[in-house]
């Protein structure tokens, strides 16, 4: 499986083949698909209001609760929203989209593409994109933990007595959450868009309620108070900044989910309904904290009479459940990416719906996930604690987006170096003063997600390395498959019936599996195809565009077949396509598939340390079969081994 530009072929005799975008967003009418939108694209960032205008006013960070910090708090996040938000991402990020999908690691894609391959420009952008994509993994860690938790925790609000359950239930809650990913994915989702549609209007109506009791808040949308608050208040402002962060920890999902839906459905769900509502909410919140301070142990929970604090809970912990599971299944879908650009060795990837092709459940994935979750709920116990240990990550994943996207800015759309660094320039300001205000939250629980980062930056990068030592060595040992068929049919060995099919990842070169079989059985099939899989820097590939044949002699075949790093290849249905849309019929009983199952020897070479040879061999040990990620029919495969030095 290899990854390439569209554009060009490496092939010497492959025709190119034509690519076009084809759309897999969901279907249906613009109200439809904004509603679905609601409920998986803006379920992080809607359940903010559970905790960040909460942890602003923490008293560890030493903010008066006074007017004038009110009124600047929530300058600060209504002008984040605006240039974040609304700018940054809805007006400019979006429109850097590979074929309609979005994402850091479609962004990379698409900034790879201006760069030459192998070059240190391409090597910093392929950086860039895979440690953003390590610390998307990072932010998926925290998520359901503080999602879940500062739902659970408005409890303590109906009565101080439920103190002691928080913990439990919360548990309870993300542990049936992991358990029901495999089958629920798809039944969930039907109830995303219609519950966080139900959310975002109960929580602007609190916001309306409080504001109605306190207009005077409404002044705060001026930016005066942002400026004057940071101005008087330099070092308790760059304090909060960290914690302002919070209300847009996920404006990364608009980018990352694009695919699912359009750019349009985002821009107006985000304009029409979810931007106005946690603003009131946000709003609500800080003219309740005005007329009473000691609401500032939970504003969120005290908006409502008492006797509406429980119903709100459990519609909270409704959100907060699909803001997790929104979280988790980006996290399947980055990682499905992620092993077909080369980046993760292959792991068992199941599709839990015959509609969508974007619905799939990763196994090992999700019970790392669950596991690393337990333990972050029970060391950090509040919903307080781990507000010190989100928003590194995300500020991180960012200030990445910036900088790839001036490159596809530069590169790609040709504008001129001026417009960007006076575009792209102020949204980095801004990146990197949330990035430093982070920063201080390392040493209280900010290190946790990077130490999850840090270590899947060296397990992805190993693996690429690896993978192309071994590439470079195989093209260095190969023997190329043009002059080697017509030497081979001069004095051919005995032919057999039936159809042989060798998987190659050279699609210049004859596969090992094959040299083996003619050395140990000495027989060739009548029907022989090399096939190449290749993954291109696309999301999808049409199916009548998929397959590229070439006949290298009589019923010997050379075929690529190509797919979309959002795709998943099957071999069974590839074959079928070979024979309805190339007449080359290769009877299920009458074929045989032969792969190399190779075993690596740790070997000292200057291009990478022993300790990561060996991290990589074990990480190929560890890997899903290359069978059963392609999935061919284990009663049909025939695997031959054999020793490689690396």
């Amino acid at each position: 499986m290899s990854i390439s530009n569209p554009e060009y072929s490496h092939s010497k005799f492959l025709r190119p083949i034509e690519f076009d975008q084809e759309s897999h967003h969901a279907k249906g009418s613009l109200l439809a698909l904004s509603i679905l939108a609601i409920g998986i694209v803006f379920g992080d960032i809607g359940t903010s209001p559970l905790y960040a205008l909460k942890s602003c006013f923490d008293p560890v960070s030493g903010i008066p609760l006074n007017k004038d910090s009110v009124y600047g708090v929530l300058s600060m996040i209504f002008w984040t929203f605006v240039i974040v938000v609304s700018l940054k991402y809805v007006a400019f990020v979006m429109r850097a989209n590979n074929h309609g999908e979005g994402g850091i690691l479609a962004l990379m894609a698409l900034a790879l593409r201006t760069a030459k391959q192998g070059s240190a420009q391409a090597m910093t952008l392929m950086v860039m994109g895979v440690l953003g994509a390590c610390l998307f993994y990072g932010d998926a860690v925290i998520t359901p933990a503080i999602s879940v938790l500062s739902a659970i925790e408005g409890l303590t609000v109906v009565s101080e007595d439920f103190g002691h359950v928080v913990l439990p239930l919360t548990l309870i809650i993300l542990i049936g959450l992991f358990l029901f990913e495999k089958k629920g994915t798809e039944i969930v989702g039907i109830l995303f868009g219609p519950i966080m549609l139900v959310w975002f209007g109960v929580i602007g109506a609190m916001g309306v309620y409080q504001i109605a009791q306190g207009p005077a808040i409404l002044v705060a949308f001026s930016p005066w108070y942002a400026l004057s608050f940071m101005c008087q208040n330099s070092a308790i402002a760059f304090a909060v900044t960290g914690a302002v962060f919070l209300v847009v920890t996920g404006a990364e999902a608009l980018y990352a989910d694009m695919g699912h839906f359009g750019i349009r459905p985002i821009r107006y769900a985000w304009f029409l309904l979810v931007m106005p509502a946690l603003l009131l909410n946000y709003f609500g919140q800080g003219a309740l904290l005005l007329r009473d301070a000691q609401a500032v142990s939970n504003p969120f929970f005290l908006m409502v009479p008492q006797y509406l604090t429980l119903p709100l809970v459990i519609l909270s912990a409704f959100a907060t459940v699909i803001a997790s599971q929104a979280c988790i299944s980006g996290a399947y879908s980055m990682t499905s990416e992620a092993i077909l650009l080369g980046f993760v060795p292959r792991m068992k990837v199941v599709h839990t719906s015959e509609r969508e092709i974007g619905q799939i459940y990763v196994p090992f994935i999700n019970w790392v996930l669950c596991v690393i979750v337990v333990i972050v709920v029970l060391a950090f116990r509040k919903s307080d604690n781990l507000a010190t240990a989100y928003g590194i990550a995300v500020s991180s994943t960012m200030l990445i987006t910036s900088m790839l996207s001036a490159v596809v800015m530069l590169k790609s759309w040709k504008w001129k170096p001026l417009t960007i660094a006076l575009i792209v320039g102020s949204f980095l300001v801004v990146d990197a003063g949330f990035f430093a205000a982070n920063l201080a939250k390392i040493l209280e629980g900010g290190w946790f997600p990077l130490v999850i980062a840090s270590v899947l930056f060296l397990f992805m990068m190993t693996w690429y390395q690896g993978r192309q030592l071994l590439r470079q060595r195989a093209i260095n040992n190969g023997i190329g498959l043009e002059d080697f068929i017509p030497s081979l049919l001069e004095h051919p060995p005995h032919r057999i019936e039936g159809t042989s099919v060798f998987l190659t990842a050279h699609i210049d070169f004859v596969p090992p599996a094959m040299l083996h079989n003619l050395k140990h059985n000495r027989v060739l099939h009548e029907q022989v195809i090399f096939l190449k899989m290749s993954t291109w820097d696309i999301p999808y590939v049409k199916s009548h565009r998929r397959i590229s044949v070439r006949e290298m002699s009589k019923g010997i075949y050379l075929v690529r077949a190509v797919y979309g790093f959002k795709e998943t290849p099957d071999v069974g249905l590839l074959m079928d396509a070979l024979r309805d849309e190339h007449g080359i019929d290769c009877p299920p009983m009458e074929t045989s598939f032969f792969m190399a199952r190779d075993s690596l020897v740790v070997k000292e070479i200057p291009q990478m340390s022993i300790w990561r040879e060996s991290l990589f061999v074990w990480m190929m040990q560890n890997a899903a079969r290359a069978s059963d990620f392609f999935r061919v029919d284990s009663n049909r495969l025939i695997e031959i081994g054999a020793k490689i030095e690396l």
